[in-house]
């Protein structure tokens, strides 16, 4: 009588909880969890705990073994509902292409406006370093880099590896080299941006003086727009990856050196967060423009169609970054 009593008192006061988490997981188990309020988000948890305590108590005092069994159950639900996955891999995935690396970039488009001017300020200020003092172009290229490509080489030589086929030593040696550079200063950019985005601005600096230290060699050649046309088809991808690690670096950076109510520490955590997730895209547009670099740049030699294929690319991106996770934004 008296185990019925408590029973049934325990009960009354607890079990209006119960039913509210009962209620949340039937509407989890039933929907996607984006459908849930803010308020219900904030309860699950609590009441997950709230049963947990009362499972506890009835099991050390002995209560009806239905009501233990009853809370066990309960728990059990909550528990899978709070930390298994509730989305299938592939969902994972394309969360992150339809909305997560889009948002990201966005969010810092501060520090990619920076980046890209960065690049091509840079680029400008070596092109004519480079044409005022040749020498400069050792400075900024290194001789195994260019492998003859330099300010002595002929009219023949530079055309031929602009259009010529590939050859052993040939152009795409140094696009090869070049991507691997790339691929380098864009991993450096990102992972030393800690340091209050120091390195990356100078990453980014000597990235564009060495584009602008090669248009001076090609172009009193006449060839300055070839060489615009062959990186097109790439570069519109390669630069445009080094430019979004850069602001990631940059955002890291400025998070550090101005962290606003925030710790430091929570303010790099927090840019941290956002600058993995605008890593992983980079990496994915450094192995696309590795393909475009491997195959399209070796079958495409016309200008008009180098110039096509590098502007759909800018475009698509463009288009992707600006766009993409805008729908149903909160």
């Amino acid at each position: 009588m008296t185990v019925t009593f408590a029973t049934h008192h325990f009960r009354a006061e607890r079990e209006g909880d119960w039913a509210r988490l009962e209620a949340l997981l039937d509407q989890l188990e039933k929907k996607s969890p984006r459908r849930l309020s803010d308020e219900d988000l904030v309860d699950l948890p609590r009441l997950y705990r709230a049963t947990l305590s009362a499972l506890s108590i009835a099991r050390a005092t002995s209560l009806d073994a239905s009501l233990v069994g009853y809370l066990e159950a309960l728990s059990t639900r909550a528990y899978f509902a709070l930390y298994s996955a509730r989305e299938p891999w592939w969902q994972q995935v394309k969360a992150f292409f339809v909305s997560g690396w889009p948002r990201a970039v966005r969010a810092i488009a501060p520090e990619l406006l920076l980046s890209t001017a960065l690049l091509i300020l840079s680029a400008f200020a070596a092109y004519h370093l480079v044409r005022s003092d040749p020498a400069w172009y050792s400075a900024m290229i290194s001789p195994e880099l260019a492998s003859g490509r330099d300010m002595n080489a002929s009219a023949a030589t530079l055309r031929a590896s602009l259009y010529s086929p590939p050859t052993q030593g040939g152009l795409h040696v140094f696009a090869t080299s070049l991507f691997t550079h790339n691929s380098q200063v864009a991993i450096m950019a990102f992972a030393l941006g800690f340091l209050f985005g120091i390195p990356t601005i100078i990453l980014s600096v000597q990235n564009g003086a060495m584009a602008g230290a090669m248009f001076a060699a090609f172009v009193p050649h006449g060839l300055g727009w070839g060489l615009f046309a062959w990186l097109m088809i790439h570069g519109t991808t390669e630069i445009g990856a080094i430019a979004i690690a850069a602001a990631a670096g940059l955002h890291i950076g400025r998070a550090i050196a101005f962290p606003g109510e925030r710790t430091r520490m929570a303010a790099a955590a927090d840019a941290g967060r956002r600058g993995a997730v605008v890593m992983i895209g980079v990496i994915l547009m450094l192995l696309v423009a590795g393909l475009l670099e491997g195959f399209a740049r070796q079958l495409v030699i016309d200008d008009s169609a180098r110039l096509a294929v590098g502007g759909f690319m800018l475009a698509l991106w463009t288009l992707y970054f600006t766009v993409g996770g805008r729908r149903g934004k909160a």
